[in-house]
């Protein structure tokens, strides 16, 4: 029995029931594999319930309101996922008249597809020969194969979708591609893999060399950036002080205003600073509380973030608005933002 004959049977006996494996639409696919970009399964199931509950077809998704589709977002983060699908449903009506497209390159074109969701949608939904290539086929093609270069370099990433595709079975790279991820994810795991079990067990270099966690091979890790950040909740009567980002990683999301210090700043240096005096220069102000320091951790950046809750007769900031605390909770915010909110029984 060959390698995808293998994974194949293996699938059929242990796959697990998932929403989007009971359909071939290309759209419900399509959502399904943007929200699993950067989300666990157990997590994302709820947002795709939610997203096509909301939004069943493409003309609805694209006729939606933006923040609408930010805040039915909110919580997975990489918030580009969602106002890429939002403009890719726009390009959808435009350019193809509301129906998905049915080709792997035409598919690519979409805003936020890259190879493996094209390979996903292109085979799952239209049954074309495209492999796909994750981090769990990545964790299992190395493994097996004692693959020994950097998965995420430029040559790492296109051997890898040549030995993927060159492994597929064309007939049948729907199932194929069902089955090596599904094997990634609950059979050959990044930690404790259950290999006195696995079909390959005989096979895998990994295995035989005892260099199962040295796989997959990654070039050195980029450094995470550290932010020191100070916000403001600002209240006059009933209303907040909140504007809408236009750049950044929650460009579209709505937020308190801040300053951010290159170093950790103890309450008695932000207030002394420069940066405090400019921000609230002529203005009459009450410090009501200070909360303590918090970690909010990104792929690439942990924020440190203080919140400072604040009386004030007026303030006027541009892109920003006081509006009753009671909204808020309707508009799209930072997972950051909504926690700290939540705690303090904000909204």
């Amino acid at each position: 029995m060959n390698f995808s004959s293998t994974l194949i049977e293996w699938y059929k006996i242990n796959k697990r029931e998932l929403p989007w494996r009971s359909t071939t639409n290309p759209y419900f696919i399509w959502i399904s594999e943007i929200i699993l970009q950067q989300t666990k399964v157990e997590q994302g199931i709820p947002y795709y319930y939610k997203f096509i509950q909301h939004f069943p077809t493409i003309q609805k998704l694209a006729s939606a309101d933006q923040e609408l589709v930010l805040k039915l977002w909110q919580g997975l983060g990489y918030y580009s996922r969602a106002r890429n699908l939002h403009e890719s449903a726009k390009f959808i009506i435009k350019n193809y008249e509301g129906k998905f497209p049915d080709n792997y390159n035409e598919i690519l074109k979409l805003k936020g597809v890259g190879t493996y969701t094209a390979a996903a949608v292109a085979s799952f939904s239209f049954g074309l020969p495209y492999a796909v290539v994750d981090g769990n086929v990545i964790r299992v093609l190395s493994r097996i194969h004692g693959l020994n270069f950097p998965f995420n370099s430029t040559i790492g990433k296109k051997y890898f979708i040549e030995i993927a595709q060159k492994l597929l079975d064309k007939l049948n790279p729907a199932e194929n591609n069902q089955a090596i991820m599904e094997f990634g994810a609950l059979q050959c795991t990044p930690k404790s893999p259950k290999c006195s079990i696995c079909p390959f067990v005989n096979e895998c270099i990994a295995f035989r060399t005892n260099t199962i966690d040295k796989f997959p091979i990654k070039s050195k890790k980029l450094k995470v950036k550290k932010r020191y950040l100070n916000y403001f909740l600002l209240k006059k009567r009933k209303e907040i002080l909140i504007g809408k980002r236009n750049n950044g990683i929650w460009k579209g999301l709505y937020d308190l205003p801040f300053i951010e210090f290159l170093f950790p700043s103890t309450e008695t240096e932000v207030l002394k600073s420069n940066e405090w005096n400019i921000f609230f220069k002529n203005i009459n102000y009450k410090i009501i509380c200070v909360s303590n320091v918090s970690v909010h951790k990104l792929s690439h950046q942990h924020l440190y973030s203080r919140f400072w809750t604040l009386e004030v007769n007026n303030f006027e900031l541009e892109y920003f608005s006081f509006i009753k605390s009671s909204k808020i909770c309707d508009l799209p915010v930072p997972r950051l933002l909504d926690k700290f909110l939540k705690d303090n029984n904000i909204v």
